[in-house]
């Protein structure tokens, strides 16, 4: 009870400033749509393998906003009164993780609508992939706890903008990593994010998953989790000093 009454403090915070929401739906959208319109000859740039580099993307910006909301808690001295209460730190991330998350769905759902109508076919793979997303969206809202946890606010968006760059260099998103030459596609293998956005594209074109990808998804994610609660832990305890 009283994560979701957290949570549901947290999704009334985020609302309250609906541009960031609106941008992180509407970038996204306007890059799928107009990279539609190019008719670009490459094969990531085909409707049912672009698609899934936008989701990626546009989870970026879920960090983003994830990293300003625990900022401005902390600055705002909230967590600081809220620390007299028995919530332990796991609770206060699942708050904030359960207050992200209908964005996600929001994102999803107004991605595939958009892909759709530009031609890709509707299948059963669209809600796979959309509930596979679900879990990847997981490792970039903790990377926005961990971020905001650390920062404050007027550098949580900066710092939360190269998790941003790092998608958009290092996903394959825009193109082929094996493009750029070895040393870089290698540093890429050792990122999570051409791996999340692999389980992602294969999910949506029905190939089968590589279990190297979902391991070192699920390796990022759990590492950044267990860091985030004990950076939050620390920093609860030394704002309240």
């Amino acid at each position: 009870m009283r994560i979701i009454t957290f949570a549901k403090r947290n999704f009334k915070e985020i609302i309250r400033d609906p541009l960031s929401i609106v941008f992180s739906i509407l970038l996204p959208l306007f890059l799928l749509f107009i990279f539609q319109q190019f008719k670009i000859p490459n094969e990531v740039y085909k409707i049912n393998n672009f698609t899934p580099g936008i989701i990626l993307f546009s989870f970026a910006f879920v960090t983003l906003f994830t990293a300003t909301l625990v900022a401005k808690d902390r600055e705002t001295s909230l967590l600081i009164r809220l620390g007299v209460s028995p919530m332990s730190s796991y609770e206060y991330i699942l708050g904030y993780t359960f207050a992200i998350l209908p964005i996600v769905i929001i994102q999803n759902i107004a991605f595939f609508t958009v892909a759709i109508c530009l031609g890709l076919s509707f299948s059963i793979q669209i809600i796979w992939t959309i509930l596979l997303s679900f879990s990847i969206s997981l490792l970039f809202i903790f990377l926005g706890i961990l971020i905001g946890s650390l920062t404050k606010v007027k550098s949580a968006s900066g710092i939360s903008s190269i998790v941003v760059q790092l998608v958009c260099f290092t996903s394959g998103m825009y193109f082929s990593n094996d493009l750029i030459g070895p040393v870089f596609s290698k540093i890429c293998l050792y990122l999570p994010f051409s791996h999340a956005l692999n389980i992602i594209r294969y999910a949506l074109n029905n190939i089968y998953i590589n279990f190297s990808d979902i391991l070192i998804v699920i390796i990022y994610t759990v590492m950044v989790l267990i860091i985030s609660i004990y950076v939050f832990k620390k920093k609860m305890v030394s704002d309240n000093k």
